[in-house]
């Protein structure tokens, strides 16, 4: 017996684990990792060109012959508009959208044969994408990390299960076998990671980033606007982004105005940070999962332990029974 779920049959993948489409992160060594584990990976496209996407897609069809998806910001129309035809070209299987229902590009994208996946954090909006035409929505719930709604997971996943009748995709706090079978149990149709794959060996995660986030806890995320000022992202505050708290944060988390006056030298400071691993400024975006991340492991062996873990967990459960 293996774990098959809708999710499986609708992305024509082995096992209902999707890799989240973190921006610069989950590019084409990691979703094609994902993918020939038996996974799905999603490139994380937000923010890039489309001669950018371009090439990324067509390295991860030279890493991997598996479906793959892509993943942008629905709240930023423009990319979706000057990117849908490339991602149509390169044979992405499916789009995943952040923070809204991809409207500019949705009848382009089902007309060509995608799936189209949303991710969300109120029912409200699973609804929405349902009746929008999404073929599946993912639920995530304020644990995990990077932009997340408010509400927990479990009371999320469980309420869009009922909302909806498409498939719903938990996420947030997934990072192990424990997890993937809790979404299960309530009804999802898979889990989508981000966290697990973050500090993954094929993540272009910076090296020190990765070792700060093994060594870090629940306990010390946070959620901030300050990563998102300093980078001149202005999302809603419901979307606050969660990460490692540090001492950049520390130090503009009760002066945002400061923030932006100085932003145009605090996002300079935040890059050159970025690229050279230094945590103290550039924070490692992972949720309240990392607990269960205590080394750095490949892509392709933590979809096979997920899955594994997951299936004795529900065999474990099932023994309950009497």
């Amino acid at each position: 017996m293996s774990l098959h779920t809708p999710l499986c049959d609708l992305l024509g993948v082995k096992h209902p684990i999707m890799l989240a489409g973190m921006g610069g992160v989950s590019y084409a060594e990691l979703a094609a990792a994902v993918s020939n584990a038996g996974g799905y990976g999603v490139l994380g496209m937000a923010g890039r060109t489309p001669e950018f996407i371009r090439d990324e897609m067509r390295k991860v069809k030279s890493l991997t012959d598996k479906p793959f998806g892509v993943d942008l910001l629905a709240a930023s129309p423009e990319s979706l508009t000057a990117s849908v035809e490339i991602i149509i070209e390169e044979g992405a299987s499916s789009f995943v959208a952040g923070l809204g229902v991809p409207m500019p590009i949705m009848e382009k994208l089902k007309k060509a044969g995608l799936k189209v996946m949303v991710v969300c954090g109120a029912v409200k909006h699973a609804v929405k994408a349902e009746q929008a035409g999404c073929d599946a929505v993912i639920c995530q719930g304020g644990e995990g990390g990077g932009h997340t709604g408010l509400v927990g997971t479990m009371p999320l996943v469980a309420q869009a299960v009922e909302a909806v009748k498409i498939p719903v995709v938990a996420a947030g706090g997934i990072a192990d076998g424990r997890g993937l079978a809790a979404a299960l149990m309530l009804g999802a149709a898979g889990g989508l990671c981000g966290t697990a794959f973050y500090v993954s060996a094929e993540s272009l995660t910076h090296p020190h980033l990765k070792r700060v986030a093994v060594k870090g806890s629940g306990d010390d995320t946070v959620r901030s606007s300050v990563i998102d000022v300093a980078r001149d992202i202005a999302w809603p505050q419901a979307f606050n982004i969660r990460t490692l708290r540090n001492a950049f944060i520390d130090e503009w988390a009760g002066d945002l105005d400061g923030l932006r006056t100085h932003r145009e030298r605090e996002q300079a400071r935040y890059v050159k940070a970025r690229d050279v691993g230094d945590s103290s400024v550039s924070a490692a975006i992972v949720g309240e999962g990392i607990d269960l991340i205590h080394t750095e492991a490949a892509a392709g062996d933590i979809v096979r332990t997920m899955v594994v873990d997951a299936e004795a967990r529900l065999k474990t459960a099932a023994g309950f029974l009497v």
